[in-house]
């Protein structure tokens, strides 16, 4: 079902803010200390609408985005967005040749990144045998924005983002994100802990190419008018000093984020008495790390989410958090949930099955995947291929992954993919990998092999 046009989507936020709240800062850059208050951000991104217009960029086109953690990563968003065409932000620790897969399978028109990424963007370019016109932010003029200020009519069903996932065998598919799915994840967020408001300060330092990192705090801040803080590389004590200089209200990491920040041994040096709550999400955070954080003051929250779902799926709340600390919490307010069996029939409190989800952040499908998309969405109920049980009380522990996939540090690791490549190895007859619980990562990828001597 359509839903009425509503004007620009989620650049409709940036116009409306600009005209609100002109002054307010809107975009922190931590590394090189520029700051964009609302007004600049929507004349960059209307400059920059208008670049892209003559580049050929029409509505439903792709835009890839090759960038770490800086302004301009948010800039192109929106400005794709208020385009009406598709960005479609990459992961950078990607090789080139996958980066060159994406490309060839999302047929950008343009690809924009910056002059860290230029080498890894150029080959990816040579792989794909595609030639879009190509963008380097670090040294393309600014680009003026024309007569007119307006921004492309969207339905909340249009797409605006497409974030490539990978399932049982690794091959990455395009979950097309839409802007009604943004809309209504930023409305569960408002939801936890107090909400979030324009006084609200986030540091961005998990990369935005991932759905945590970009829509649990950074584009709900956006359209609430506060501000976010953008740091395009971790290192404990850098964030730390980030939290103490730009008075940091709200966070999310990944848990081995949290529990570096927690090892620094002069932690209360840095006064980072302004944090109100932290967020953790992309894999189970050690119960040692959530109580030193509680033991600061600050309440302590889990999330669990998936980019064709949204990161607003299941919320563990500062409350329960320890006492119920295995579960993932409880579904959003905007979220309905249910654990299922073979059948698509429901099971018993207790019992283990799938676990399916049904709201407003559910995503469109992936990208010319039709058969994957009406599997993934059948009986109108998102199947996560995550096997789970739930309690009386609605907090739903995750029991297995069909995915069959490694979280470490945050990042899915397919131990298919890695498996396949220490094959080619000589001295390699056959290999296994799964994870291994790691106080660090969370998980560390663990290969056991057989040398040829004993090839089957």
């Amino acid at each position: 079902m359509t839903t009425a046009s509503v004007p620009g989507g989620i650049a409709d936020w940036i116009v409306r803010r600009a005209q609100r709240s002109p002054d307010r800062i809107a975009v922190v850059d931590a590394d090189g200390g520029s700051e964009w208050t609302y007004a600049q951000l929507a004349d960059r991104m209307h400059g920059t609408a208008t670049g892209l217009r003559d580049l050929g960029v029409r509505s439903g086109d792709r835009v890839l985005i090759v960038l770490d953690n800086c302004p301009e990563f948010i800039e192109y968003v929106f400005a794709v967005a208020s385009v009406g065409a598709i960005a479609v932000p990459v992961n950078f620790r990607l090789s080139a040749g996958e980066i060159a897969y994406l490309i060839s399978d999302a047929q950008p028109v343009v690809v924009v990144h910056n002059e860290r990424f230029a080498g890894l963007t150029k080959d990816a370019l040579d792989g794909a045998a595609l030639s879009p016109r190509v963008v380097d932010v670090d040294t393309a003029p600014a680009y003026v924005p024309g007569h007119s200020r307006t921004v492309a009519a969207v339905d909340d069903d249009d797409v605006c983002m497409i974030m490539y996932t990978s399932g049982t065998t690794g091959r990455p598919k395009g979950a097309m994100i839409t802007h009604g799915h943004l809309r209504w994840n930023t409305f569960n967020i408002l939801t936890v802990d107090g909400g979030v408001s324009s006084s609200d300060v986030t540091l961005s330092v998990a990369p935005l190419f991932h759905i945590g990192a970009f829509g649990l705090l950074t584009l709900p801040l956006l359209y609430v008018g506060g501000t976010v803080v953008l740091q395009r590389a971790f290192s404990p004590r850098e964030t730390l000093a980030a939290f103490e200089r730009h008075s940091v209200t709200i966070c999310f990491l990944v848990p081995a984020m949290w529990a570096a920040l927690a090892q620094v041994a002069d932690f209360d040096s840095f006064d980072v008495a302004a944090m109100r709550f932290v967020l953790s999400g992309g894999a189970p955070c050690p119960l040692p790390v959530i109580r030193f954080f509680q033991g600061k003051g600050w309440a302590f929250l889990e999330g669990f989410g998936m980019t064709e779902f949204g990161p607003s799926t299941l919320l563990l709340d500062d409350a329960h958090v320890v006492s119920h600390a295995g579960t993932v919490g409880r579904p959003f307010l905007h979220t309905d949930v249910a654990i299922v069996d073979e059948f698509d029939r429901p099971v018993r409190d207790g019992d283990v099955g799938e676990l399916i989800l049904r709201g407003p952040t559910t995503f469109a499908g992936y990208w010319g995947l039709p058969d994957a998309t009406s599997e993934a969405l059948r009986g109108g109920w998102f199947h996560s291929g995550d096997l789970a049980r739930s309690d009386a009380e609605g907090f739903v522990t995750i029991v297995d992954r069909k995915k069959d996939m490694v979280i470490t540090g945050g990042e899915n690791v397919y131990p298919a993919e890695v498996e396949h490549m220490l094959r080619e190895h000589p001295e390699v007859a056959d290999v296994a990998v799964i994870g291994v619980p790691d106080e660090r990562w969370g998980e560390a990828v663990t290969a056991t092999s057989c040398p040829p001597t004993v090839r089957r």
